[in-house]
């Protein structure tokens, strides 16, 4: 488990840990209390995961063409 704060991680870094965490969790290798951190820490590491996502959905755009099928700009995407 890594000891860098969780809101300064990438997606793919959160995901890693999260699924070391996992991994650890479902071994049952681990002590209680030590069970109980990794849990607190991979709630932290999914909800860092889902809000990247978000940003990302957020940020994706549909290329607009004009009458004669070339791009004429961006427009959101329905439905993210």
């Amino acid at each position: 488990m890594s000891d860098r704060p969780v809101s300064e991680m990438t997606f793919e870094e959160a995901m890693a840990e999260l699924e070391q965490v996992v991994g650890q969790l479902e071994r049952g290798d681990v002590a209680l209390d030590d069970s109980i951190k990794l849990y607190e820490r991979g709630a932290e590491l999914k909800k860092r995961c889902e809000t990247k996502l978000k940003e990302a959905e957020e940020k994706v755009a549909a290329i607009t063409l004009d009458g004669e099928g070339n791009p004429a700009g961006l427009t959101p995407v329905e439905g993210l």
